[in-house]
């Protein structure tokens, strides 16, 4: 199957499937949003949500935030995955956002990547989620199911990214983020992906490694 087959299967698919795809971090404003993503690095959007509601009934807005201290929002963090520098991130990030910013969420990535802990990752997501630009954003769910399904060969996240948002239409770009993030994080795992009840297979390139190789296995 031609490489624009497989998009075509993969998109037709999931805007059947799942049209409506979204986040799985819980957030309000854009803020909230961008403190949930920073604090997501490494780390699952389940404990991201055990942690963001004390975290933002504290620091309801980034003037609050820019008005604490690192050490005092470790106490609210310290659960997650590298809380102290997560920590120095967030109140660095809300002092940029109000005093450079004006106190809005930029939609510009590489304006967001001027913020502590905002790599392109970060910036991808809150461009696609909160502007609906056409950006995609590649974590190790995106990497992994992409090039399983064959959708790219791409080597780095940034090669990955390129691949993705060149060959699928405009319109799907901020879905499809979330598309094969759920998919990588539910059905294609890292270990032993569930290709038994993954409705991929027939046109995924991995599933058809697996295959032949469990033929040659009976010669």
């Amino acid at each position: 199957m031609l490489k624009k087959e497989r998009y075509r299967c993969f998109v037709e698919h999931f805007s059947t499937k799942q049209p409506h795809a979204e986040t799985e971090l819980h957030y309000n404003n854009p803020f909230q949003l961008l403190v949930a993503v920073i604090l997501s690095a490494q780390c699952t959007d389940k404990r991201i949500n055990q942690v963001t509601p004390a975290l933002f009934n504290r620091f309801p807005n980034a003037k609050a935030l820019a008005e604490t201290t690192p050490d005092i929002v470790f106490d609210y963090i310290k659960s997650v995955s590298y809380p102290n520098n997560k920590a120095k991130h967030l109140v660095g990030m809300a002092n940029m956002l109000l005093h450079q910013f004006n106190n809005e969420v930029p939609s510009d990535v590489k304006e967001l990547q001027k913020m502590p802990g905002v790599g392109r990752k970060t910036a991808n997501v809150i461009a696609s989620v909160v502007y609906n630009e056409p950006a995609m954003a590649v974590d190790t769910h995106v990497f992994r199911v992409a090039n399983r399904l064959g959708l790219t060969k791409g080597k780095t996240p940034l090669a990955v990214e390129k691949d993705l948002v060149k060959n699928l239409p405009e319109h799907t770009i901020a879905t499809a983020h979330h598309w094969l993030i759920l998919h990588g994080r539910y059905v294609c795992v890292a270990r032993s992906p569930k290709c038994e009840i993954c409705e991929l297979t027939y046109f995924c390139q991995y599933f058809e490694k697996l295959q032949k190789a469990k033929n040659m296995s009976k010669i």
